[in-house]
């Protein structure tokens, strides 16, 4: 049963909580990867559909000003809102929305190349829920191991995270 584009942050909270970690306090990649997994297959109702590319998935990395510069692993859904505005007026767009798990790190060299130009995210992928979505989960779960940066920082432990709902368009 699809669940309102407004719950969606709060369903993955619920799916962190089930696996005993609170959204502000993980402390494992791996589990916090487990439950995106599993809520990039909840459908969500009041997005744009698959043609539009109206419920996708990224997964970021870097130092980013708004986290003092410390080094950051991000797991994102994307949202085309479609219950925004007028749908008859000829310029009408959705509201992109952004529910975003944030982890933060401590330094190490390690991961000192992590905000290397060539990669700092996977771009936004469009796969369908269901099979489609768990095997492109899987070939993002490969390349981010075959970076010896991420490779290091996903068996690290967060020193801090957020997780959070937001208008990104």
């Amino acid at each position: 049963m699809p669940i309102p584009w407004r719950s969606s942050a709060d369903i993955f909270a619920q799916l962190l909580r089930q696996r005993g970690v609170e959204p502000d306090a993980v402390r494992d990649v791996q589990v916090a990867w487990e439950a995106f997994g599993e809520f990039l297959q909840v459908e969500i109702e009041g997005v744009e559909g698959p043609e539009e590319d109206g419920d996708g998935f990224i997964v970021q990395w870097g130092r980013w000003d708004w986290n003092d510069d410390e080094p950051a692993l991000s797991f994102g859904r994307q949202l085309a809102v479609s219950q925004a505005g007028e749908r008859d007026d000829p310029h009408w767009q959705p509201e992109y929305w952004q529910v975003e798990l944030q982890l933060i790190f401590r330094e190490d060299p390690a991961w000192a190349d992590l905000d290397s130009p060539s990669h700092q995210g996977t771009g936004v992928d469009f796969d369908e829920i269901g099979v489609p979505r768990s095997v492109a989960l899987e070939r993002i779960r490969q390349f981010l191991e075959s970076f010896p940066p991420l490779a290091a920082i996903w068996r690290a432990e967060p020193i801090r995270s957020d997780l959070t709902i937001e208008r990104v368009g």
